[in-house]
C-alpha cells in the first residue's frame, strides 16, 4: 500500500500507514447452480468482498453453467463431494493463495473442510454436517465434530490469525434460535451439541459475531422454507465466524446480509472486515 508523507513544524518527516482493509464473505449458498439463477453475482458485487467462502456448491466445477465466470474474477479453488449434488465448498479471493489441506486430516469425500492461506492469514472453510434426515446421519455428525474439535487445536494457537469461517449446522445458544424451547430436541441445537459448541469456544476460538452483536436474540443466518418463517425472521444462527486470538485483534465489523437470505439461498451471508 502507498505510504502518506506529511512534514512537521520541524521539518522532519514523519510517516502514516494507510490501514489495509479486508472483507471476508462466508455463505451456504444451497446449491450454486440455482443460487447463480437467483442472482449470486449480483449480491457479490454488491457486498465487494476481497475473500468469498462458499459452502454447499452441489456440483462439480464441470457442471458449472457455461456462461457463467469466478465472480468478480477471483482466483478459486473448488472443494466439491464425490457424489454429485451434494455438499462441498469454495473459496475465492482477489488475490494468489495456498491451499494448505483438505479435510480434517483425513479424507473428505463430502467436501466440507478447506483449509487457505492468504499472505498471513489462514481460513478455514467448513461445512459440518446435517443429522437431520436420519439418526445415521446425526452419529456421523457427532463422529464428525469429535475429530473436528480435537484437529481444530492444530490452528487455535498459531502465532498467526486464524479464522474458521462457515455453517456449522449447530445454533449454540438460547439467542442464536428464534424458538429454543421447541426445538431442544431438534438436531442443531442438542444438548450435546451445544456443549460441543463451548468445548470449541474453550480452547480458544472467538465467536466473532456474537462477540460484535452482544446478547440478544438473533440475528439469524438461517430460516426455514416452512410456514412463513422467512418473512418473521424466526430463524437459526447456524452460519460463524470463529477466530483465533491474533485473528481477533485484527476484527473490525460482522454483519449478517439478511437480504441475501431471502433471495439467493436459504442461509444469508456473513460479512466481516479485518483490519490489517
Amino acid at each position: 500500500m502507498p505510504l502518506l508523507w506529511k512534514k512537521s513544524k520541524s521539518r522532519t518527516t514523519s510517516r502514516k500507514f494507510i490501514v489495509k482493509k479486508m472483507r471476508i464473505i462466508s455463505w451456504n449458498v444451497n446449491g450454486i447452480r440455482a443460487a447463480i439463477r437467483k442472482g449470486l453475482n449480483e449480491f457479490i458485487t454488491k457486498m465487494n468482498p476481497d475473500i468469498l467462502m462458499l459452502q454447499e456448491i452441489r456440483c462439480l466445477e464441470e457442471q458449472l453453467p457455461k456462461d457463467w465466470g469466478a465472480p468478480l474474477n477471483l482466483s478459486y479453488y473448488w472443494h466439491p463431494a464425490e457424489k454429485k449434488g451434494y455438499s462441498g465448498v469454495a473459496t475465492f479471493s482477489n488475490k494468489s493463495f495456498e491451499t494448505i489441506e483438505k479435510g480434517k486430516g483425513t479424507e473428505d469425500p463430502e467436501g466440507r473442510i478447506l483449509v487457505t492461506k492468504h499472505d498471513n492469514l489462514i481460513l478455514i472453510n467448513t461445512y459440518l454436517p446435517s443429522g437431520s434426515s436420519k439418526v445415521e446421519r446425526q452419529l456421523f455428525k457427532e463422529k464428525w465434530m469429535d475429530e473436528y474439535l480435537n484437529w481444530s487445536l492444530n490452528y487455535v494457537d498459531l502465532d498467526c490469525p486464524v479464522i474458521i469461517a462457515g455453517d456449522l449446522n449447530i445454533a449454540h445458544t438460547e439467542n442464536d434460535i428464534w424458538n429454543p424451547s421447541g426445538n431442544k430436541n431438534t438436531s442443531g441445537f442438542l444438548p450435546n451439541e451445544r456443549e460441543w459448541f463451548n468445548k470449541l469456544l474453550n480452547l480458544g476460538w472467538v465467536d466473532i459475531c456474537r462477540e460484535k452483536f452482544g446478547e440478544k436474540k438473533g440475528p439469524y443466518s438461517w430460516w426455514s422454507n416452512r410456514g412463513r418463517a422467512r418473512i418473521l425472521d424466526r430463524g437459526w444462527r447456524i452460519d460463524y465466524f470463529l477466530a483465533n486470538k491474533p485473528a481477533v485483534k485484527l476484527i473490525s465489523h460482522a454483519e449478517i446480509n439478511r437480504e441475501g437470505g431471502l433471495i439467493v439461498s436459504d442461509h444469508a451471508p456473513v460479512i466481516i472486515d479485518l483490519n490489517l
